[in-house]
This record gives structure tokens, sequence and C-alpha cells, in this order.
């Protein structure tokens, strides 16, 4: 009889029990908004400063010094020696060593203040920023002569390692801005669009400078100002004179 009336009680309870929703995903939907709450209830104003300071100097860093720096070397690219070419160097230098200081800055903020588990994708990338960041710094200070037998290879180096460094730096502003939005909840999607609007504007002005000594050489911008001819062309100008028995 107690077999049977089991069984009856099984039977009856099993449907009801279908009825009711999962304890374990209810449990984890309830853990979540815990989480959730205990990070905004962690988000003091004085932490919130901190925060959106240590996204300001990794900007200033990565987004605008650096970029800069990369533009004003390119404008060295034709220029072989003299005043001009020492002042843009210099000008490049002191922007990259601003940007390190900068960047260094926010790297001790975020060891001073904040939680530095690495178990997400800005703290990860951020770690691997800094280390090639310093790298790139060591390797502009080595820098070898114009003309020495390792220029070349420091020179490949140094670029390979810059665009990674540049690379990493954008990424990871964008993995901050994601980072920030998750811990507060606030709306980003202004500085992100704002940010990338930013980096398409230099990466365009980038792609315009490998033009720009062509569009100057067809008159294209200086107007109605001559174009003046290269050696090799008065020397086939030259040439083609002496054929024809012409003085040059």
């Amino acid at each position: 009889m107690l077999s049977i009336s089991s069984q009856k009680l099984v039977a009856f309870a099993f449907p009801v029990l279908n009825l009711l929703p999962p304890v374990s995903s209810s449990h984890e939907h309830a853990t979540s908004q815990r989480l959730q709450l205990s990070n905004v209830q962690k988000m003091t104003p004085q932490l919130s400063f901190e925060i959106k300071f240590h996204g300001f100097l990794l900007w200033a860093s990565v987004g605008f010094l650096m970029p800069v720096a990369i533009l004003i070397k390119r404008m060295s690219n034709r220029e072989q020696s003299g005043r001009r070419l020492r002042i843009i160097f210099y000008i490049h230098a002191i922007a990259q060593v601003l940007a390190v200081l900068l960047a260094t800055a926010g790297a001790v903020m975020s060891i001073k203040y904040f939680d530095n588990s690495f178990n997400n994708y800005h703290q990860r990338i951020g770690l691997a920023f800094y280390i090639l960041m310093w790298l790139q710094a060591l390797v502009g200070i080595v820098r070898p002569k114009r003309g020495s037998k390792s220029r070349s290879i420091w020179f490949l180096f140094h670029w390979i390692v810059g665009i990674a460094v540049s690379l990493l730096g954008v990424i990871n502003i964008y993995t901050g801005l994601e980072a920030y939005h998750k811990r507060t909840s606030k709306n980003v999607s202004i500085w992100t669009i704002i940010f990338t609007v930013e980096m398409s504007l230099i990466f365009f002005l980038y792609l315009l400078q490998e033009k720009w000594h062509y569009i100057q050489k067809q008159g294209a911008v200086l107007g109605n100002k001559p174009v003046q001819p290269t050696d090799q062309e008065m020397s086939s100008t030259c040439s083609q004179k002496e054929v024809s028995s012409e003085p040059c």
C-alpha cells in the first residue's frame, strides 16, 4: 500500500514541479542582478573621477600625442638633412616622450586605485600595450646613426613595434569605454563615435601625406605656381638638345 501511495504522490507532484521555473536559472539571474547592483553601489564619486581621469590620460597619450608624433615624423620622409629635419625630429621625440609619460601615469593610477585581476580584455590588452610602449621608447633611445649597417634593421623593428603599440592603444581605448559602460551602466556611444571620427581623420591625413608631394608637384595645390623639373627630367632634356645640336 505504501508503494502504491508513493507512486500516486510522485505522479501528482511531477506535473506541478514542471510548472515551476528552474531554480538554477532564476538563481543565476538574481546573482547577476546583485553583482550589477553591487558594481553601481561601489562607484563612488571619487572612484568615478579616477576612472575618467585614467581614461583621459590614455586618450591624450594614445589618441592624440602618438598619432600627432607619427604624422610629424612622416613629414621628414622627404627631408635629407638640415635644420628643418632636426626640428621635425625634436618635435616627434618630445611628443612621443610626453605620450609615454601620460600613459605611464595612467598605468600607475590603474595599479593604485583599480582592481587588477586581469579578468577582462581591457586589462590584458593594457598590460601588453604598456610593455610594448616602453620597449618602443628604449628602441628609440638606441637609434643608430644614419648610414650605418644596423640602421635599416633598427628602422624595421621600430616601425613594427610602433604599429603594434598604436593598434593596441586604440583597441584598449575602445575596450576601456566598454568596461566603463559595464561598470557604471552609463551610455558611452557618443564618446565611441567621437573617438572613431577622430581616428578616421588621423588615418585620412596619414594617407594624404603619402600623396602630398605628388599633388604639389602636379600644381594641384599651389595654383599657378610652375612645377620645378627634377634632375632626371633636366638631364633628359639636355640629352635631347645635344642630339638636336642645340645648346643646353
